[in-house]
């Protein structure tokens, strides 16, 4: 069954090809098409275009369909479309006329366009959950290793004296920059384009107020030729802030990989958390840090792969708009799963304190050695020559009781502001 059937049938190619992955990517999104659906024909009925018999018939139905979906019962079968298809003819084979009057007033553009906005909202704030349950984890992490000393470094060469607190806490505060842009784009999604139908409105007397209302919507998209243009925006603003988030994430787990390694040997985690080698006994590989790495790289590239897809269509409805889902779906699936993982593992990091008894790390303490000069009263490029010197003859002698006191520094991290920022934010 297709929408537009007018009695002939495609070839069966041309069929394969414009359906795609189409059936399996909608059946995690039927359950709001069948949300839209029902806000629809309750629209329809106080309008006067349906009765209060058939607004309730269709309704009830709806609710099935939707009981069928949550319990795993919906399937998508290959003489389907797509889930706007199937949907309606299950309505129509309970329901005969009445079912055929829900496509009244609108089209699968806004069909699409109204079940995405609703799936993007609803992901948008899983995705928040999880970037804030992960935050708190790597706060406690702060907290708890606050006094265990670690390298910093700058171009991969020993620089200054760091910490686990600055470490976990520095990601953290990071995670909070992400939600800016989440929350960004949930904004975008959080307009109704339920209304807009093929892109250019109806004659029907529709009421989008209500349908924005009984949807959850913050408000409308009131322009219905903006409404469609928004197919593959909406998209790409929520791309941006999954890019952010897996920015994050990667240059975390690249840390994670260099820390594990027996080069630094800063942290480890227990064997159920690793894997092996085939043939080298001794390996504990960080398999799950790598491919947190590897996926959250595949998501920065996604904006710009929507960009590519979007970038040259004018106004209007084009078919190029179908590939966006295949894009974005995948992608939120993906994030969120590795924000489950990173926080599974994380919260068994196991942290090496006696990292800097290595004498390798002594040239971390130079700068401090070098200020408590200046603190006695030599001027900072003496000070400076001086320490040079000290090193290039061997005669460095780190001061290694160092003491940190400004906001954000490894005496002061500033954990309880760090968290009131991310209270705000949520």
């Amino acid at each position: 069954m297709k929408l537009w059937d007018k009695g002939f049938s495609t070839d069966q190619k041309i069929d394969h090809f414009t359906v795609g992955n189409d059936r399996e990517l909608d059946l995690l999104l039927a359950r709001y098409d069948v949300i839209a659906s029902t806000a629809h024909a309750r629209m329809l009925g106080k309008i006067g275009l349906l009765t209060e018999e058939e607004t309730g018939q269709l309704v009830t139905e709806l609710e099935h369909i939707q009981k069928d979906i949550e319990a795993g019962k919906f399937t998508i079968e290959d003489s389907f479309e797509d889930m706007h298809s199937k949907i309606e003819y299950l309505l129509i084979q309970k329901l005969g006329d009445t079912g055929k009057k829900i496509h009244t007033a609108r089209s699968r553009n806004d069909q699409v366009l109204v079940a995405m906005h609703l799936y993007l909202k609803n992901e948008l704030q899983e995705i928040r959950q999880q970037t804030a349950d992960l935050f708190g984890l790597l706060l406690e992490l702060a907290e708890k290793h606050k006094d265990t000393l670690l390298p910093g470094y700058t171009h991969l060469q020993i620089a200054m004296p760091s910490s686990f607190g600055l470490w976990f806490s520095a990601y953290a505060e990071s995670l909070i920059d992400d939600l800016y842009f989440i929350d960004a784009a949930y904004k975008v999604a959080d307009q109704n384009p339920l209304g807009s139908a093929a892109g250019y409105g109806s004659s029907f007397p529709i009421d989008r107020s209500y349908t924005t209302k009984e949807l959850g919507f913050e408000t409308m998209k009131y322009n219905v030729v903006a409404a469609q243009m928004g197919r593959g925006k909406v998209e790409k603003s929520t791309a941006f802030g999954l890019s952010s988030i897996a920015a994050t994430l990667s240059k975390m787990a690249m840390d994670v990989c260099l820390y594990m390694s027996q080069n630094f040997n800063f942290i480890s985690f227990p064997d159920e958390l690793t894997t092996g080698s085939s043939i080298m006994p001794h390996k504990k590989n960080p398999d799950v840090f790598e491919l947190i790495r590897g996926k959250c790289n595949k998501i920065q590239a996604v904006p710009n792969q929507l960009t590519l897809i979007t970038n040259n269509l004018p106004s209007g409805y084009h078919r190029d708009l179908q590939l966006v889902k295949e894009v974005i779906v995948p992608a939120i699936q993906d994030l969120k799963a590795c924000l489950e993982m990173a926080a599974f593992t994380l919260k068994d990091i196991r942290v090496n304190k006696g990292i800097l008894e290595d004498p390798k790390y002594d040239y971390l303490f130079s700068v401090d050695t070098l200020n408590e000069l200046v603190q006695s009263g030599m001027p900072f490029r003496d000070a400076y020559k001086k320490m040079g010197m000290d090193i290039a003859e061997g005669n460095f002698k780190p001061k290694r009781d160092i003491h940190h006191t400004h906001e954000g520094s490894l005496g002061n991290l500033c954990l309880d502001q760090i968290r009131e920022k991310m209270q705000k934010t949520l």
